[in-house]
C-alpha cells in the first residue's frame, strides 16, 4: 500500500477502504508517513469530504493507533460529556460529580484552553496539587473506587489524532467536518465509553458561530458515534454571552463548588447543568427518562452526595480536599482587581462572549499560544447579564489579574464587549434543540 495512491484516490473523489484508512492513521502515529503526504491527504479530504462510513473508520483507526482505556472490569455504564467550548463553560466541573453521585461511571477526558475558550484541565489544576496526567491503572482504580475521574489525554491515547490535529492547524484544514468529528470521537472511543452527551455551542463565543453549521456538526457527531456503538445525545446551546457569572480557571471552579454546596447558581448555568445531567443519568441506566434524571441530579446536590464525589476526586488526584468546604479560602485569586461599571442607564444590550473570552486571555486566564502559562486566579465575575436593567455606574463585573498592566488592558477589552441601550434585547433560547 502506497500513501501516494491513497492521496490520489481521495483527490479524485474516491472512497477509501477501512484498511487504507488504518494505514494512514498508523502512519501518522508512527511517523511512517511523512508530514507532507499527510498534509496533502488532509487537503484532499477538506475538498472532497469523507462518507459516514469513512469517518467512522477513521475515528476507529485513530483510537486504535495507540492505547485504549479498558474499563471492562468496572461494573456500570460508562458515560462521558463533550462540549465544543465557550466562555464561562465550566459545567463539567459540577456535572461529572453529579452524574457519578447518581450511579453513572464517569471517565471524563478533557482538554486545555486555547484562544478565547477555557479548558477543563486548567480549571481543575487551579486546585492546588490536582493532577490531570494519570496513568491508566490509576484511572481504573479511581473509577472502580469512586465512579469518577477527570483527566487529560495521555501520549499513547489516539496518537494519530495529535499528529493530524497539528497538521490541520498548519494547513488550514481545521474546519473540515469529518476531520473535526474524527478528532473529537477518537478520544471518546478510546475511553471505552458506551454513552456520550454533547453540548454543541453556537453564537459569538462558540467555535462555530452560526446555528446551521453547529447543528450539522452535532448531527455528524451523533451519526458517527452511533456507528461506533456509542449512544449519543446532543444539546445545541446559545453562546452569545458567557455562561454563568464566572470566567477564569479558579473563579469557575469556585462557582461550581458553590453550586454543589447547594447555593443557587446562575439560571443559565444551572439549566445547562441539569439538562446535561438528566441525559447522562438516563444514558447511564440510572433513570428511565431525562426528566427523572434531572430530578435525581437535583437531589444529589441537595443531599451533598455530589459534593462528596468532588471531594473524593480531588483527594484521589492529589488536590487539597478542603477546597470542597471553603473554595474562597483554598482557590487562587489574583491580587489586583477593578470594577467595570455601566457607562449609562438602560438595559444591558450586548455582552459579547468572544470579546470577553479574549479579555480573560489578556488578564492571564487563558492562552494565546499552546505553550503559554495561565494565571489560575485571573478572570472576572459578572454582576449583570443580558437584559438586566442598569443604572449609570452600576457594576458590570469585577475583573482580576496579577499584573496591573494586564488588568488595565483587560478592563478596556471587557468594556468593548458591552453595550447599554434604552430598549431591552431579545435573548436567544438557551437550549435551542436536543437531538436524540
Amino acid at each position: 500500500m502506497r500513501m501516494l495512491d491513497l492521496i490520489l484516490k481521495k483527490r479524485s473523489g474516491g472512497e477509501l477502504t477501512a484498511a487504507e484508512i488504518e494505514f494512514i492513521a498508523m502512519g501518522a502515529a508512527t511517523g511512517a508517513v511523512p508530514d507532507y503526504q499527510l498534509s496533502a491527504w488532509l487537503m484532499a479530504v477538506y475538498f472532497n469530504g469523507l462518507t459516514g462510513r469513512e469517518t467512522a473508520d477513521l475515528t476507529r483507526a485513530m483510537a486504535r493507533s495507540g492505547d485504549r482505556l479498558d474499563l471492562g472490569s468496572i461494573k456500570g455504564v460508562k458515560v462521558d460529556k463533550h462540549s465544543t467550548g465557550g466562555v464561562g463553560d465550566g459545567v463539567s466541573l459540577a456535572l461529572a460529580p453529579v452524574a457519578a453521585a447518581c450511579g453513572v461511571i464517569v471517565p471524563m477526558m478533557s482538554g486545555r484552553g486555547l484562544g478565547h475558550t477555557g479548558g477543563t484541565l486548567d480549571k481543575l489544576e487551579a486546585v492546588k496539587g490536582f493532577k490531570v496526567r494519570l496513568p491508566q491503572p490509576r484511572i481504573k482504580a479511581q473509577l472502580k473506587a469512586t465512579g469518577l475521574s477527570m483527566f487529560g489525554q495521555t501520549d499513547n491515547l489516539a496518537p494519530s489524532d495529535k499528529k493530524l490535529y497539528a497538521l490541520r492547524d498548519a494547513t488550514c484544514t481545521v474546519e473540515s467536518l469529518p476531520l473535526i468529528v474524527a478528532s473529537i470521537l477518537s478520544k471518546k472511543y478510546a475511553e471505552g465509553i458506551s454513552g456520550l452527551v454533547m453540548d454543541v455551542k453556537y453564537g459569538s463565543g462558540a467555535f462555530l458561530r452560526d446555528y446551521r453549521p453547529s447543528r450539522e456538526l452535532a448531527v455528524a457527531l451523533m451519526k458517527t458515534a452511533n456507528l461506533l456503538g456509542i449512544r449519543c445525545v446532543a444539546l445545541l446551546t446559545a453562546m452569545e454571552e458567557p455562561l454563568g457569572l464566572a470566567i477564569g480557571n479558579g473563579i469557575e471552579m469556585e462557582q461550581s463548588i458553590r453550586i454543589l454546596q447547594g447555593e443557587k447558581g446562575p439560571e443559565d448555568f444551572t439549566e445547562v447543568l441539569e439538562v446535561l445531567a438528566g441525559w447522562m443519568i438516563k444514558l447511564g441506566g440510572q433513570a428511565r427518562t431525562p426528566e427523572e434524571g434531572r430530578e435525581k441530579a437535583r437531589r444529589a446536590i441537595a443531599d451533598g452526595s455530589a459534593l462528596e464525589k468532588l471531594r473524593l476526586m480531588v483527594k484521589w488526584q492529589g488536590g487539597d480536599p478542603r477546597v470542597a468546604d471553603d473554595p474562597a479560602r483554598h482557590m487562587p485569586r489574583a491580587k489586583f482587581s477593578a470594577v467595570a461599571k455601566s457607562p449609562s442607564a438602560g438595559y444591558l444590550y450586548r455582552l459579547d462572549a468572544r470579546t470577553i473570552g479574549h479579555a480573560s486571555v489578556v488578564l492571564g486566564a487563558g492562552r494565546g499560544k499552546a505553550e503559554d502559562k495561565v494565571d489560575f486566579g485571573a478572570g472576572l465575575t459578572l454582576s449583570a447579564k443580558l437584559g438586566d436593567r442598569l443604572e449609570k455606574g452600576a457594576p458590570l463585573a469585577t475583573i482580576y489579574s496579577s499584573d496591573k498592566k494586564k488588568l488595565s488592558e483587560g478592563v478596556k477589552m471587557f468594556m468593548s464587549a458591552v453595550e447599554v441601550k434604552k430598549s431591552r434585547p431579545s435573548k436567544p433560547k438557551l437550549i435551542k434543540e436536543i437531538l436524540v
